[in-house]
């Protein structure tokens, strides 16, 4: 079973781990188990970040679209 270690600080984070991770994978030194903990951690990191992204656009279109004061920005729960 992989590890379940807690999600990154940010987005930086996590895109650095990914990147280390898509290195290993890409190395071919992994055992077969050990690429495919590594290829879940990676998929999960990449969802991680996308949903980042999102939120992200979404502030900028909510910033973008409207003249009247906005309300905090409160992300959802991570």
């Amino acid at each position: 079973m992989p590890k379940k270690s807690a999600p990154p600080a940010n987005f930086e984070t996590a895109l650095a781990e990914l990147e280390q991770i898509v290195s290993r994978l890409e190395s071919g030194e992994l055992p077969l188990e050990d690429a495919l903990n590594e290829f879940e951690q990676g998929v999960q990191l990449a969802r991680q970040g996308q949903q980042k992204l999102q939120q992200a656009e979404q502030r900028v279109q909510i910033l973008l679209d409207s003249d009247a004061p906005l309300p905090p920005f409160t992300p959802e729960a991570e």
